[in-house]
């Protein structure tokens, strides 16, 4: 079966890729890196004005209905661009607060690009598992080698509390707690992520109770379907980079792509993400979550494999944090974790097959 877009997503799109192209996400990326959110802002907002959050959003709430295929286009553009900020915790927010009663007290926010929102989670539902098991910096209590990467303790008289990604940032932190979904402060010092403009902050859920059953699974649900969406846009982009890289960098005299096993290569990652293209978008229309769990798997299998071709065929300049490349090598590694580890989501696809086999 093919998954082809009509007409009109085509169009919308094509709108974002423009748009992003001449933002200059490299510039954004290193700014929001070091803590400087004022362009990344201001390009979030001009992401909200095209519609992207309210296609999580339905019409009753002011959003646009609740569109997964568009949404899926867009977040192929955003992760083709690499557009850093909690763009999937932001989806999974307005999901959570669009089946509660506060809906209106914190939507429109959300829908207009004035405010950012982040989501934590309690094990063994961990939102980001991908901070760096070895300080960037200074940073004098790095996570310890054989600690679960999705937990941090701020110190030995504190509990472990999950890590939310840009909470730093974010103007509506939210957490999940055993009660249900409550308001959340900070309760440690930032921490890196492998992803350099992914930062990480542990919250506790001390704030106002916002629901006391929130509808989780769903919003799940959607976060891995944008996080898939968003690695495969990842992907895409190291891909093409690596083509035009392999073009115009000779070895005795000729293109390095004209060598059998440099296309190889390259071949088999663009196999990869064009088996993960049809996952994606049928999981897009089925929103079932075992659909979704593979779709995110492949995906980001497929951005990582990718990845490790481009770092790879790129030689020695790949691995300069200077060099744009790395931006994307960082973020694809950063992805296969967050919202569900492969095997968490290989697990959940091969219980669903498991469970309708027996059924059938």
């Amino acid at each position: 079966m093919r998954f082809l877009p009509d007409a009109d997503q085509r169009a919308f799109a094509g709108s974002l890729h423009a748009m992003l192209t001449a933002a200059d996400t490299p510039a954004v990326i290193r700014d929001w890196s070091d803590g400087d959110s004022r362009r990344g802002r201001a390009l979030w907002r001009r992401v909200a004005e095209a519609g992207v959050f309210g296609l999580a959003v339905p019409e009753e709430q002011d959003g646009l209905g609740r569109h997964p295929v568009e949404l899926t286009l867009a977040f192929v553009e955003l992760g083709r661009h690499a557009v850093p900020g909690p763009l999937v915790e932001t989806v999974a927010a307005a999901v959570l607060l669009a089946e509660v009663p506060l809906a209106k007290r914190f939507l429109p926010g959300l829908l207009a690009g004035t405010d950012l929102a982040t989501l934590a989670a309690p094990a063994p539902l961990p939102l980001d598992t991908d901070p760096a098991p070895l300080p960037l910096d200074t940073d004098p209590a790095p996570v310890p080698l054989d600690t679960d990467p999705a937990r941090v303790t701020p110190d030995a008289d504190t509990a472990a509390v999950p890590l939310a990604l840009d909470a730093d940032a974010a103007d509506l932190r939210l957490a999940l707690a055993p009660d249900g979904l409550h308001l959340a402060s900070p309760a440690g010092q930032v921490r890196r992520s492998l992803d350099p403009a992914r930062r990480l902050t542990p919250l506790t859920p001390d704030g106002e109770l916002l629901a006391p059953h929130p509808s989780f699974g769903l919003a799940l649900t959607w976060a891995r379907l944008a996080t898939a969406a968003q690695a495969l846009g990842v992907g895409l982009a190291l891909l093409d980079r690596t083509v035009d890289h392999v073009r115009q960098r000779t070895q005795f005299g000729v293109p390095i792509g004209s060598f059998q096993a440099v296309k190889h290569r390259l071949a088999d990652a663009a196999t990869a993400l064009e088996f993960a293209r049809p996952l994606l978008f049928g999981a897009a229309m089925s929103l079932r979550p075992a659909d979704v769990a593979a779709a995110k798997l492949k995906a980001c299998e497929a951005a990582y494999t990718t990845a490790r071709a481009a770092l790879q065929l790129h030689g020695a300049i790949g691995y300069t944090a200077e060099y744009d490349l790395s931006l994307w090598l960082t973020k694809a590694r950063a992805l296969r974790t967050a919202w569900g580890t492969p095997e968490e989501c290989r697990e959940l696809f091969l219980q669903d097959a498991l469970t309708g086999r027996a059924g059938a």
